[in-house]
């Protein structure tokens, strides 16, 4: 049976509980549903519980350059399963044509008729050789991460984070991976210390090597849950890369730790951890324009019209997931940019499906930064007990 996260009064996360119940506390006035950002069900308790205990529950985000995975676990159900598109490619494209802009906007300002000591370079003001700070598309990409687990921590009371770190080991004289070497790179390891830093700041993070051998590392406990994960890392599924994260999460549960007895020493399996259905959604962020003075490029007699920005003339923001109507058809979309009577309504992929007229969108949901694909009921069911 699946579950639902619950909010206690205040708004502060309880255990969650199982759909039916939910749905019988709403019939009797004892709860009320609420909206989510990340558009899974989740009630309210009208009255103050009993009791504030909770039982561990756990996230496990497994991060990547492209896509990351991110997933909620207790001890007796999965909660959460989703798949991010990190916006690794179109930040670096940004910023690319941010810097052919300004290079050409300062070449325009040079005289070059002049010696070169009496040209109008500008000084440089600080040394930017040192090279301290997250590079953008990294961090926007740990940033994406990090709101997610901060919504979920307003639904889930999560007790710690699962994080994967990467190690890419290179042997510089073969060009071998996997030499222990140290001096290898991956675009995943930048930042990793920026993410854990932020992680922490909602919950303790304990770390994972995918590549251990030691029975910890990710695709070990993966294997060992019976979970198989698809090697298509761009198809849209829970096999892809929720997987993983479902994997880091069960670690909290179950390890591969050593024994000593009398007569005997060794490995064994130590825990116990169910999986079970739970939502699946796949979330990015919407691709917006930061707001401009104008474009770039001019129109004939050089006007220039306004670009970018979330704002519309119709009272609607870029990224609110509105109901629009018309010639009697009904679309479900995000809206994306407006005209002086209408409305562009797109799909999650931002290919839009049509314009239709201001007087017949209807709002849903306002624009959180962030867009998610409606919620799937997959299963991932199974169960380790290595006592079984």
């Amino acid at each position: 049976m699946q579950r639902i996260p619950v909010q206690n009064p205040d708004g502060t996360p309880a255990m969650p509980t199982k759909s039916s119940r939910a749905q019988k506390w709403v019939a009797q006035g004892r709860a009320t549903w609420v909206k989510t950002n990340l558009r899974i069900k989740a009630v309210r308790l009208k009255a103050e519980p009993s009791g504030r205990n909770t039982q561990p529950i756990v996230v496990g985000v497994d991060p990547g350059k492209l896509y990351s995975g991110i997933a909620v676990q207790s001890a007796q159900a999965t909660l959460f399963q989703s798949h991010l598109e990190l916006p690794y490619p179109r930040v670096r494209e940004r910023m690319d044509h941010r810097r052919m802009l300004r290079r050409s906007r300062r070449s325009r300002r040079i005289n070059r008729e002049l010696p070169f000591q009496l040209r109008n370079h500008r000084q440089k003001r600080f040394n930017n050789r040192r090279k301290k700070k997250v590079a953008p598309s990294i961090r926007a990409n740990r940033d994406l991460e990090f709101r997610v687990v901060q919504e979920l921590s307003q639904l889930f009371p999560i007790a710690t984070i699962g994080y994967e770190k990467v190690r890419a080991d290179v042997d510089l004289t073969s060009g071998r991976k996997g030499a222990k070497s140290g001096k290898g790179f991956s675009p995943v390891m930048v930042g990793q210390a920026y993410a854990i830093e932020k992680m922490e700041q909602i919950a303790p993070v304990y770390t994972r090597y995918g590549w251990q051998q030691d029975g910890n590392g990710t695709a070990q406990l993966r294997s060992t849950l019976g979970l198989k994960k698809s090697q298509d890392k761009a198809e849209q599924i829970p096999q892809t890369h929720a997987v993983d994260g479902i994997a880091l999460a069960c670690g909290y549960f179950i390890g591969y730790r050593p024994f000593h007895r009398k007569r005997s020493h060794g490995y064994l399996w130590f825990g116990e951890v169910k999986l079970t259905s739970a939502p699946f959604v796949v979330i990015k962020r919407p691709p917006i324009s930061r707001r401009q003075l104008h474009l770039m490029v001019p129109r004939k007699k050089g006007l220039r019209r306004k670009y970018g920005g979330t704002v519309t003339r119709h009272g609607f923001r870029k990224g609110d997931l509105v109901r629009a109507e018309m010639a009697g058809r009904v679309s479900v979309g995000y809206v994306s940019g407006d005209t002086t009577r209408q409305v562009s309504v797109s799909e999650f992929t931002w290919k839009r499906i049509g314009q239709f007229s201001a007087a017949k969108v209807e709002l849903l949901y306002r624009a959180t930064g962030i867009l998610v694909s409606c919620p799937q009921r997959l299963s991932v069911s199974g169960a380790f007990n290595p006592a079984a």
